[in-house]
């Protein structure tokens, strides 16, 4: 498994409706912080290493109802 950070600009007032969406609807989800700044999400993902990540990005979170930017950051390593 890996794990990628995806951070996600919401339309205004949609970005607790977002969470819960991706929470709910897509197993690979495993957090979802709301932020302050430049993006109202940081979504943390596990991934099987065979999956595409790029495709998973564009194909399941942009595509969740009211996102309007994500900003996608792929892990290396885990440090514990």
């Amino acid at each position: 498994m890996k794990a990628i950070f995806v951070m996600m600009k919401c339309e205004l007032g949609k970005a607790y409706d977002v969470a819960a969406e991706a929470v709910d609807t897509i197993e690979e989800v495993s957090e979802v912080y709301s932020t302050s700044g430049q993006y109202d999400l940081l979504v943390k993902c596990y991934l099987p290493s065979d999956i595409d990540v790029g495709r998973f990005v564009t194909s399941r979170l942009q595509t969740l109802p009211h996102v309007k930017d994500t900003y996608t950051i792929i892990t290396f390593n885990a440090f514990t």
